[in-house]
Formats: structure tokens, sequence, C-alpha cells
């Protein structure tokens, strides 16, 4: 009997230590609750971005909701917060702090979509969602084209590395493999926080006195924002610029809408400015001076009820343009919807609009 009391003295000094790591979880919590969300600039160095998010559409949401609380059931969030402690302790502390793949990885699209549900669900029903695999992988692709960083720009902004780090061999002919350790092939490419910066200035929309929306086109939501990787920051649609592009030498007439500024980061036109070059989908012809979100919705893309919104009301010869040959009826139209010309379809010349028959005498047709 003598001999156990010495294990059991061991026993004791091992449970302990495990004992009191166990409670400081809720005590922690606890404490953080207590204290708000003010709790967390006692430890960090992140008073900018505190003095950011108390002036932002979402400062009535709590950190943890967006970052993570000591609940939560994901190992590696504590480990990650283990190991920026022990950097603060070294006294390693970066410059500015920034969300990382690995914040995105771990659940910050779907934390977006517990509040913005249908922004949510038709972000992730439209090709936005497209995953690193669909694009980095795909033979098709990469048999045409040589895989750059430049890539990453739009397809990979929070990815910290470089290409090589991401996709084996860099060459055309294949095959291609996963080299990430950090990110999943299944992983969205392009994320909210791609197009959104959350600690943006701004009215929470319930404060919004009535009538504060509109469709003004010079109007936005505060959020907007490309992310740039090699800055690492995101820059607001108010900074950045629509380009000028031509078609051929003449200037290409572009919708005023600034949201669009977000669109140009990466459906731009080439090195020539010219309408089409490049990823971009400028309208020129009959759609000229359209904004892209005249016809694509927001989140999901869609254009699908694009055509109702104008015609027939608007058509220039008052049939039914969606059962016309373009891409908006078939992807296999040789008219694409974005640069068709009333040209393309009449080569001998366009002819005159049919004259409606409540038209009075004299009216245009």
């Amino acid at each position: 009997m003598n001999g156990r009391h010495p294990r059991r003295k061991l026993w004791w000094l091992l449970a302990l230590p495990a004992g009191i790591a166990l409670l400081a979880v809720p005590a922690g919590s606890i404490f953080y609750a207590a204290a708000g969300d003010k709790a967390c600039i006692r430890c960090h160095e992140i008073q900018p971005a505190y003095d950011q998010w108390m002036i932002s559409t979402h400062r009535s949401v709590q950190c943890k909701e967006c970052h993570g609380s000591l609940f939560s059931t994901d190992a590696g969030f504590h480990l990650n917060n283990a190991r920026q402690l022990w950097r603060h302790l070294r006294g390693q502390v970066p410059e500015q702090l920034q969300l990382r793949q690995r914040d995105i990885s771990r659940g910050l699209n779907e934390r977006c979509g517990q509040c913005h549900q249908a922004e949510y669900a038709a972000w992730a029903a439209g090709p936005h969602h497209v995953s690193y695999g669909k694009i980095f992988l795909d033979p098709g692709h990469n048999q045409g084209r040589l895989l750059t960083d430049y890539c990453l720009h739009c397809h990979g902004m929070y990815f910290e590395r470089g290409i090589r780090d991401l996709v084996q061999p860099i060459d055309l002919k294949g095959p291609w493999q996963w080299a990430a350790a950090t990110v999943r092939p299944q992983e969205p490419a392009i994320p909210c926080s791609a197009c959104h910066a959350m600690h943006r200035p701004g009215t929470p929309l319930g404060l919004l006195p009535a009538g504060a929306r509109t469709n003004d086109p010079s109007t936005h939501q505060p959020s907007l924002a490309f992310y740039d990787r090699r800055e690492q920051l995101p820059f607001g649609i108010a900074i950045l610029p629509l380009p000028e592009i031509r078609d051929g030498s003449r200037p290409v007439k572009i919708s005023p809408d600034v949201k669009q500024a977000n669109c140009y980061q990466c459906h731009a036109p080439d090195h020539t400015f010219q309408a089409g070059s490049g990823d971009d989908r400028t309208c020129v012809g009959v759609h000229e001076g359209l904004s892209c979100l005249a016809c694509h919705a927001g989140h999901d893309q869609d254009p699908r009820a694009s055509c109702a919104q104008c015609h027939p009301r608007l058509s220039n010869c008052g049939l039914d343009v969606e059962t016309m040959d373009t891409t908006f009826k078939s992807s296999a139209s040789l008219h694409n919807v974005h640069f068709v010309k009333c040209a393309d379809c009449h080569p001998h010349g366009v002819p005159e609009r049919p004259r409606r028959p409540d038209a009075p005498p004299g009216a245009a047709p």
C-alpha cells in the first residue's frame, strides 16, 4: 500500500496542469464575454483593426462571430492562437495583421453566410464559387496557357506562396498534381473577402434612414473592395479607376457604374486596351454603355432575367431577342452577346424599326 502513494502523487502532478488547462478554456471565454470585444485589444496588436471595426457596418457583430471563440472545436484554431502568443512573447510582432488563406480555409465564408444567407447561397451557386482545383488542375487550360504567379491575382489572392508551391509541374504537358499543403483543391479560390472588406467604414442597414437605398450608379456598399495579393490589402472601389477601352481607334462608352471597378480588376483588356482582349467583357455594339451589373446579378452572375428587363420594350426590331442567334441562347453561337452589333445579323443594311400600332402620327418608330 505504501508503494502506491508516490504513484498517486505523480498522477496528481500530471492531472493538475491538465485540469487547469481545461478550466482555462471556459474561464477565458467568460472573461472575454464579460469584457466585450475590448478584451481583444488588451492582448493583441489589433487596435487599428478594432478602430476600423467600430465604425464599420459590422460593428454590432462581435469579434468571435467571425474570428472564432475559445469554445471552437477546431484544433488548428487554438494551435494558431498559441503560435501567435509565442511570437508575441518573443517580440515577433507583425507590422500589420492580415487575413491568411488558413483563415479562409477555417470557414470564414460560411460565417459570412450565417447572416448573409441569400448572398451566400447565390455566390455558392455562381461561377465565383469555383475551386482551386477546378482552375489549376484543368488540363484543357493548362495545355494552352502556362500557369504563372499572375494567375493568383484573381484565382487565389490569399495563397501566400507562388504558383510552383500550388501546382506541379509548371509546363504545358502535365500531368498536373496538387502541391500545396496549406489549401485543399476543393476550397473556393474567390472567397467573399476577395470583393468585400469587412472592416470598411459604413452604417448598418438597420440604422440607415428611410429612402437611403438608391439605384444611383454612383453609390455602392461601403464594403466593396478588391483584395490585392501583392499589397495584401483591400482597395475600396472609390479609388479603383474604370479603364479607357477602345474598339479599334474609337473610344468605347463605358457605364459610369463605379461598382464595375471591382469587375475590371480581373475582367480587363490586355495591354492593347481593345474591347474583348484579355478577359474583357465590356459591351460594344447594341449593348454598349451598359453596366456589368445591368445584366449580371451581383453574387451568382446569373444573366437569365437580363433580357426581359429591357426587351421587347427597348428592342430595335420588336422581336423576341431571347430567340436570336446569340450566346444568350446558346454558348456555341458566333454572336457574343457582349459584342453583337446590328450589322452582324443584317450585313446588307439594318432595316427600319417597325412603327408601333399605337404610335401617334409623326412619332419616331
